[in-house]
């Protein structure tokens, strides 16, 4: 009966206000937010990761996270493992209880990530229980995942348990892109496609940004080695046009710091604007102001700050490899290219010049994004998905 009320654990290493993680951590607070105002039951697990912090929040409790039901327990070990056997057992505890209490429950366990202790074994506490597993690899699952800075204890885990335990899983793609890369490197039970939930204001009101000299660029996302940063360096000094990039974020400081004399090097760094971390309620202006994001990341299952810049009509310019390409090239919302720095210049250029096109989706994109991402649908959408299994 598709109007039955499911009962959904959540699972995440990190839960908001761990908002260091970027776009994974808001998409699963806000899949927990919609599923509780549908009237399903769900309560997330996470742990108090927070980088290389801990968040400062009640350990083992019952606690309201925006109308959200969250347990935060503690973790043994940090980024990337998050072990945190305590989770687990309130895991096998709840599932336990919930079965005894109602036996004909509707219970599903929704995992977010792969790779870290705490997914792994929460994955095979649900199996030996019984309890049906639906995944959100959040791009971990990839061959740009598997390989890079791959390790022995990564492969090991894959060998031993992680197979097995995929072939129980099924996974929540969230993107077609991300759906082909699953395909190709895992055996699963089952692939389904939903996009992410994505919160955004309404639209905000800005003059005359498609006419600023320079062409204002923006980077905006978590700063790390996958975003392709160093590519987009190599594409700006070949630029026949007046620009400047702004990058909005935090990462690791050696990174960043190598990224600083990259600029340097390459005698741009007067054109670009660190910006740092900018707060949830400030980013929206900032992207509203730009006259293009780009992204022109090595691997991307999804990328929430594409939606949110084409929501404030903001155009972008991404990969191919970014898992909205396909999205962004069926509705014109923008410009894709390969990895290729001379393409990359390319594309920039011709974005430039386009004003015609830039125009056109400052105008069109936010009535297009507030309609294909609406909340109502995909809270049917991922309701159809659990339902199916129970």
């Amino acid at each position: 009966m598709k109007t039955a009320k499911l009962k959904i654990i959540q699972i995440c290493a990190a839960y908001k206000p761990a908002f260091v993680y970027g776009g994974p951590t808001m998409s699963v607070a806000k899949l927990s937010e919609e599923l509780t105002k549908a009237g399903h039951e769900v309560t997330v697990l996470a742990t108090t990761a927070n980088g290389k912090e801990e968040l400062n929040v009640p350990i083992g409790k019952k606690t309201l996270v925006d109308g959200v039901k969250v347990y935060y327990f503690k973790r043994l070990t940090k980024d990337h493992t998050h072990f945190s056997p305590s989770l687990l057992w309130f895991l096998h505890q709840t599932i336990k209880n919930t079965k005894r209490q109602t036996p004909n429950n509707k219970l599903i366990i929704h995992i977010h990530a792969w790779w870290n202790l705490v997914s792994i074994f929460s994955c095979l506490v649900a199996k030996l229980h019984g309890v049906k597993v639906v995944l959100s690899p959040r791009g971990m699952l990839t061959s740009y995942s598997l390989t890079n800075r791959n390790s022995k204890f990564k492969d090991a885990i894959h060998f031993f348990l992680g197979k097995s335990l995929l072939r129980y899983c099924h996974i929540h793609a969230t993107s077609n892109k991300e759906q082909r890369d699953v395909a190709q490197t895992c055996e699963v039970n089952g692939i389904t496609v939903i996009p992410n939930f994505v919160s955004f204001p309404q639209a905000i009101t800005v003059t005359d940004v498609e006419n600023k000299e320079p062409y204002q660029l923006l980077f905006l996302s978590r700063i790390e080695e996958k975003k392709g940063l160093e590519l987009l360096f190599e594409a700006l000094p070949t630029l026949t046009i007046p620009w400047q990039l702004a990058i909005a974020g935090t990462g690791d400081k050696a990174y960043v710091q190598s990224l600083k004399e990259l600029a340097s090097n390459l005698d741009i760094g007067n054109k670009i604007e660190w910006l740092g971390h900018i707060a949830n309620e400030d980013k929206f202006k900032l992207m509203a102001n730009k006259q293009l994001l780009v992204l022109t990341s090595y691997n991307e299952n999804f990328a929430n700050v594409i939606v949110e810049s084409l929501a404030m009509g903001t155009p972008v310019l991404i990969s191919e490899e970014v898992g909205l390409a396909d999205y962004v090239k069926e509705h014109q919302l923008g410009w894709v290219s390969t990895l290729k720095t001379e393409e990359i210049s390319e594309q920039i250029v011709s974005s430039y010049h386009d004003l015609s096109k830039r125009i056109q989706i400052r105008i069109s994109a936010p009535s297009v994004i507030r309609s294909d991402f609406a909340s109502e649908n995909l809270v049917k959408q991922y309701t159809n998905l659990y339902h199916s299994f129970v």
